[in-house]
């Protein structure tokens, strides 16, 4: 069982900078696949970044690209996401989740393992 902590949301202009971690506990971190999702309130949860097992390639939807930097630290058990240029549609809960698949999915339904979120609000 693997447990994942979200922290470093908050409430920002547009156009600044936030840094999301997510710590994980309970299992062997470099055994899994992670990503960040987002999902607004009364929308479906969006694919926002992923990382392989030993944090080779990154890849974004194409929403976040060239803005936000998807990171891991194995010997931390953490995750980052480095969040550059917010604009007021980034404003969404994020929450990070794991998956012992290879090479990770954009599909939230293939993860298995989800923290509780961080909320990010990015205000004009």
């Amino acid at each position: 069982q693997v447990h994942l902590v979200e922290s470093g949301g908050g409430l920002v202009q547009a156009g600044d900078s936030l840094r999301l971690s997510c710590a994980a506990s309970g299992g062997t971190f470099s055994n899994y696949a992670m990503a960040w999702f987002r999902q607004d309130p009364g929308k479906e949860r969006e694919f926002v970044a992923a990382i392989s097992r030993i944090g080779w390639s990154p890849f974004y939807a194409d929403s976040v690209k060239g803005r936000f930097t998807m990171s891991r630290d194995n010997a931390k058990n953490t995750v980052y996401l480095r969040m550059n240029s917010l604009k007021l549609e980034d404003t969404a809960v994020y929450y990070c989740a794991a998956t012992p698949i290879i090479t990770p999915p954009r599909n939230s339904n293939n993860y298995n393992y989800w923290g509780q979120g961080t909320q990010v609000t990015v205000s004009s």
